[in-house]
C-alpha cells in the first residue's frame, strides 16, 4: 500500500509538472501596444482604445487619428439596448483633441458601474451657440445641456467598441 501510494504521488507530481511547462511564463506572455484615446467619465480622465466601429466612414476617420487600424463590423449597429453605454462626440465648441477636432468624448458608465459597455452608442453633440461652449466632463453635464438648450445630441446610429484601459480606481 505505501508503494501504490508513492507511486500514485510521483505520478500527480509529474502530470503537475508537464502542464505547468505548457503554461506560459509571465515574460512569455506576449502584451500588445495599442494607441490609446482620452476622455472623460464621471468628471474623471480615462484612456480607452477603438477596436471596431459599425460604420465604414468613422472607421476610417478612426483609423487615420490613431495611426492604427480599426476594424469595419457593421453588425455592431445590431446590437442590443441593454448591451450598450454611450459616448458623446463633440461636433463643435471647444477645440480640442476629439475626433472631430473637438474637446474629448464623454463616457457615461465606467467599469465598476451598473451599465458598463464596451460597446458604445455615438452620440454627437452640437453646442447651438458654440461660442457659449464650455468643457463638459460627465454625461450628466451633456444630458443638462442638452435640456438647458444648450447642445443638440444626434443619434446616427453607429456603435464603437471602446473598451478601457485606464479608469478611476483600475486599469487593465
Amino acid at each position: 500500500m505505501k508503494i501504490r501510494n508513492t507511486l500514485m504521488l510521483l505520478i500527480f507530481a509529474i502530470a503537475a509538472l508537464a502542464v505547468s511547462g505548457c503554461a506560459p511564463r509571465g515574460e512569455e506572455m506576449p502584451t500588445v501596444l495599442l494607441p490609446s484615446g482620452k476622455a472623460f467619465a464621471e468628471g474623471k480622465e480615462i484612456y480607452f482604445i477603438h477596436t471596431e466601429v459599425s460604420d465604414p466612414e468613422i472607421a476610417t476617420l478612426l483609423t487615420n487619428m490613431m495611426s492604427s487600424p480599426v476594424l469595419l463590423v457593421p453588425g455592431l449597429a445590431d446590437s442590443s439596448e441593454t448591451a450598450l453605454a454611450e459616448v458623446y462626440v463633440f461636433s463643435n465648441g471647444l477645440e480640442g483633441k476629439g475626433p472631430l477636432g473637438f474637446q474629448m468624448d464623454v463616457f457615461d458608465n465606467p467599469p465598476g458601474s451598473q451599465g458598463y459597455s464596451p460597446l458604445r452608442r455615438l452620440n454627437v453633440v452640437t453646442w447651438t451657440e458654440p461660442a457659449k461652449a464650455r468643457l463638459l466632463k460627465s454625461s450628466a453635464e451633456v444630458l443638462a445641456a442638452q435640456d438647458a438648450g444648450e447642445v443638440i445630441i444626434e443619434q446616427p446610429g453607429v456603435v464603437v467598441n471602446m473598451p478601457f484601459v485606464v479608469w478611476d480606481g483600475g486599469k487593465r
